[in-house]
């Protein structure tokens, strides 16, 4: 108070000391507002100058001059307003504004010469002044919104001369108090904030780009000390004050206390948060930091509850000091909050643990490193244990409990929150599983790593981030869950997910077969991790039938994969064999509905023939097992799936390279195209160039290849051994042996008997595996639709243009024309060993060989006439015709084309001569014109199962007979132990 009448420094220039008697009638004229010696009213700038005089010269009329004043600042202010109204720009200078530069020098004067007595007063009158000032005209017309615009705000109160002069009047204070303690000029800053808040924001603005870090700090000073006082319990010790300021935290101060300060702390922070973060986390920290040291005193005590107070009212602050905040929380910060806090009653702890998960729930910045270091920290020590200073037992049960409340916590938020109509407001976001969302992968690796309790929270915060984000993030959770796990017990975890979101989520597994499908083709899985995938699908699918009880994933996922059918057979043509493997088996093991669609089903078909037939010349034992399921699975759909898989099959093995893996030749049949090396003529070539169509009359123009004029006869096979002929067939280079040929035949004459059995409507028959012999079939018996599908595919394969033929057997004249024909299916049966076994296989289904009569006939003429032209004195000399003649026999009798008598005379060909062999030959041809073998001839018999021919319905077989008769009683030395079987 002395200091304050203490006259001004030695810069104000030198006055006459007014009298008693001057002095008094410039306080009447003060008072009065008139003009002493006249009596007239005072002007405005008069009256102003006078309470200027009073405020130097006699210090108790201070407050009340400085009250005049502000009428004087509001006046200007209304005319600078007015003048902008009016004109759209600032107004003219004027008397008011010299007066407002007069009272400017005068307090400048004052602080200048007593700043720590003059600071305090004049900053608090002049920051409360624009308080006013603000909150004032902030209705006025072309006055900005305070929230809408700041800076347009700042600009029009700077550019009035009133207010630009109280800030830096107060800017002055300030400066002139930062070297000593400008917690009074801070203070009066926070009241005026605290009271004409938002409106006087741009105050604050202005000020704190200017003094950022003594503001900063002074400010959360000085709302620290306001937490204190009126956050403490009425006559609260020093633990009372932090137990106080804690409860402060969940409960409003009591009506009678003045509101605290931290709103406006929050405020000014707030403002301050866009250009000045780095200096606000940084003495964020400091405060943090310094609570835990040593001092016990109550503002220590306090600081954490505060800065848990600043946090919860601004999540500007939150997001700006949460990640920092977790990195400095090391092993000895850790120890030092708990032994901080151990001393606090149970309540005040639960309060403030309550805070703390309410903070995580709302903290978005660093949230997956804020997760990381509560499940670290709440892991149970290791037995090996970390360098380092060790963790009490005491903060890991606190993490313990922070992650069981945090997850219970996020559980209500999330399913509290209800479906918004249009009518509603939209639900209120969670920022922490906002964050989190970009880190579902990482979750789910870290789920899978299956560490205690580790795995357990994590999966259980994954199940909550799928509900709320649903339902990208569910989607994403279980395909990556799916496509990283590698062992059952890790799978497990993916179809627990689902069963916790399949109740809220009905279209979850489709949308993540969906996603897994388009991420597969949009090349942005890796290999290793597609082939996981399909193997976890498999697993799924696996488990309903190796449990035995309804699986609700299992069903679902069966009903989801043949909707992509057509994108997953894309799979097994797939370069990486892993990836082809392990699609093969998801598809084995997926059960498919009869009414599938005939373009992914014909496109399945096509790729797992293809897929066979690689795994087959890899020698892949299991994948071979997943592809002969999958073929057989896909044949069992409809008669129309059977015919195609059997087909494709059929021709897959007679075409191409595939032809080697059966003791066949790849190389195209001579005269089926033109030759690239011009020096080759065929001569069929050359007479279709002549004529429209070749005479089939028999006569001499009919041409057959036989070999080329001056390059003599064709090329052709060893005929040594049937064998030997089949090793030429193959080639040179990398032959299979002959134990690789016999294992790869039964491989797939079993396949396509297990197609034929597995056909809707077949007759009920033992499975066959897909190492099955070959064996005898006639004792079982095979679907005769199916056996059809196969006779129509090998008479595609072998003489296309015979396709869908007569059945009936041509007369002599007419046979004649199709030699040509007849010799190129005997050289496709000569190249393709396969052919044999698999006539004989469709003379397992009667009647089924009926429809395979173009080529009997061409292989029996082609026969016929070898053993007419051979001047062999054996047959062992032609083993390969041998051979055929014997199996062609055996096939025809099979299919009860020839009586069964007839059908046994194979038995005596070894033991013949060649040209005995053409006499039987020719009376099986002979029977076969007189019995034509049509369809029409089979009955079914439904107490078998099969279709049967009644040969005492056809012609007497004793002609055919009498040939075989003759020769046994010609050769009765080498063959009467045989001639009772032909009785």
């Amino acid at each position: 108070m002395s200091a304050l009448c203490e006259p001004p420094a030695a810069a104000s220039p030198p006055r006459p000391p007014l009298s008693a008697q001057e002095l008094g009638q410039e306080v009447k004229a003060f008072l009065s507002g008139l003009d002493p010696l006249q009596g007239t009213q005072l002007s405005p700038q008069a009256h102003a100058r006078c309470a200027l005089l009073l405020l130097r010269c006699l210090p108790p009329a201070r407050h009340a001059a400085l009250e005049h004043l502000r009428g004087v600042f509001d006046e200007q202010v209304c005319s600078h307003l007015l003048a902008r109204e009016a004109g759209g720009g600032p107004g003219p200078s004027g008397a008011l504004e010299e007066v407002v530069e007069e009272v400017q020098k005068v307090l400048e004067d004052f602080v200048k010469a007593k700043p720590k007595a003059w600071a305090p007063v004049v900053s608090a009158w002049s920051i409360e002044l624009m308080g006013q000032l603000s909150s004032k005209y902030a209705g006025r017309h072309g006055v900005p919104h305070a929230a809408a615009s700041l800076n347009e705000l700042l600009q029009l109160w700077m550019a009035c001369k009133a207010t630009r002069t109280l800030m830096e009047i107060y800017t002055q204070c300030l400066a002139a108090m930062i070297g000593g303690c400008p917690d009074a000029c801070v203070d009066a800053l926070l009241d005026t904030s605290v009271q004409h808040s938002p409106h006087f924001d741009w105050v604050v603005a202005h000020i704190g780009s200017s003094f950022p870090n003594t503001i900063i700090s002074r400010v959360l000073s000085c709302g620290l000390k306001d937490f204190c006082a009126h956050g403490a319990a009425p006559g609260g010790g020093g633990g009372g004050a932090a137990g106080g300021a804690t409860g402060e935290l969940l409960f409003p101060p009591n009506p009678d206390k003045r509101v605290p300060k931290i709103a406006s702390v929050v405020g000014i922070l707030g403002h301050l948060a866009s250009r000045h973060s780095g200096s606000i986390k940084q003495e964020l920290l400091r405060m943090f930091h310094e609570s835990l040291g040593p001092s016990r005193d109550q503002h220590h005590k306090a600081t954490i509850p505060f800065l848990l107070q600043l946090a919860l009212m601004s999540p500007t602050l939150l997001g700006t000091i949460s990640s920092e905040l977790v990195d400095s929380l090391q092993p000895n910060i850790l120890n030092q909050l708990h032994q901080h806090f151990v001393s606090l009653p149970r309540e005040e702890l639960e309060n403030l643990v309550s805070i703390v998960v309410h903070l995580i729930c709302q903290s978005s910045a660093g949230a997956y490193r804020l997760l990381q270091f509560l499940v670290n920290t709440a892991m149970p020590a290791s037995v090996i244990t970390c360098p380092g200073l060790p963790l009490l037992e005491g903060v890991r049960e606190a993490c313990d409990r922070l992650m069981q409340l945090l997850l219970l916590n996020l559980q209500k938020l999330v399913y509290a929150r209800s479906s918004p109509s249009l009518a509603d407001c939209p639900p209120r976001p969670i920022p922490f599983l906002d964050a989190l969302k970009c880190h579902v992968r990482d979750l789910c690796l870290e789920t899978l790593r299956l560490e205690r309790k580790r795995f357990l929270w994590q999966h259980q915060l994954l199940s909550l981030l799928a509900v709320y984000s649903a339902p990208t993030c569910a989607t994403d959770a279980l395909f990556h869950l799916l496509t990283l796990a590698k062992s059952q017990e890790e799978l497990a975890l993916a179809t627990q997910l689902y069963a916790v979101l399949s109740s809220c989520l009905t279209d979850l597994l489709p949308a993540t077969i969906k996603t897994c499908v388009s991420q597969i083709h949009a090349g942005c899985l890796p290999e290793p991790h597609i082939a996981q995938l399909f193997h976890n699908l498999a697993l799924i699918l696996q488990w309903q039938s190796l449990e035995g009880s309804s699986n609700p994933m299992a069903t679902q996922l069966g009903a989801v994969l043949p909707l992509h059918l057509q994108e997953l057979a894309q799979l097994l043509l797939h370069q990486e064999p892993e990836v082809a493997g392990a699609a093969c088996l998801l598809l084995s093991v997926c059960p498919f509905p009869r009414a599938l669609p005939p373009a992914p089903l014909l496109a399945t078909i096509r790729a797992t023939v293809q897929h066979f037939f690689l795994l087959l010349r890899a020698q892949h034992a299991a994948g071979l097992a997943h592809s002969c399921s999958l073929l057989a699975n896909l044949s069992s759909l409809s008669p129309a799936a059977t015919k195609a898989v059997l087909q494709q099959l059929v021709e897959g093995a007679l075409q191409g390279a595939n032809a080697e893996l059966f003791g066949g030749s790849s190389s195209l049949e001579q005269g089926s195209k033109s030759s690239t090396n011009p020096l080759d003529i065929s001569l069929l070539a050359t007479n279709h160039h002549l004529t429209a169509t070749v005479n089939s009359s028999g006569g001499v123009w009919s041409v057959f290849h036989a070999g080329v004029i001056g390059k003599g006869l064709k090329a052709c096979c060893s005929s040594s051994s049937s064998s030997s002929s089949s090793s030429c067939a193959v080639g040179a280079g990398n032959e299979p042996s002959p134990e690789e040929l016999s294992h790869n035949t039964q491989l797939f004459l079993s396949l396509v008997l297990r197609c034929c059995h597995r056909t809707r409507g077949a007759t009920p028959v033992p499975s066959e595996g897909p190492s099955e012999p070959q064996g005898d079939y006639s004792s079982r018996g095979i679907n005769p639709e199916a056996a059809k599908a196969v006779a129509a595919a090998l008479v595609e394969s072998v003489c296309p243009e015979a396709a869908g033929g007569e059945l009936v057997w041509p007369p002599e004249e007419q046979a004649r024309g199709s030699v040509e024909r007849d010799l190129r299916i005997c050289r496709r049966f000569r190249q393709h060993p396969l052919l044999f076994p698999l006539l004989s296989l469709v003379a397992m289904g009667p009647p089924a060989l009926c429809y395979c009569s173009v080529l009997l006939r061409g292989l029996l003429g082609s026969l016929m006439a070898h053993w007419d032209s051979c001047r062999d004195s054996s047959t062992l000399s032609s083993p390969w015709h041998l051979h055929a003649s014997c199996s062609l026999v055996a096939v025809l009798a099979e299919g009860s084309l020839l009586p069964p008598l007839l059908g046994k005379m194979q038995e005596l060909f070894q033991e013949l001569a060649p040209f005995e062999v053409h006499l039987l030959l020719l009376s099986v041809w002979a029977y076969l014109r007189d019995n034509t073998p049509l369809p029409q001839k089979f009955t079914f018999q439904p107490q078998r199962g099969l279709f049967l021919r009644d040969f005492t319905r056809d012609g007497d077989v004793a002609k055919p007979l009498a040939v075989l008769h003759s020769l046994l009683h010609k050769n009765i030395q080498s063959l009467g132990s045989l001639a009772a079987r032909f009785r």
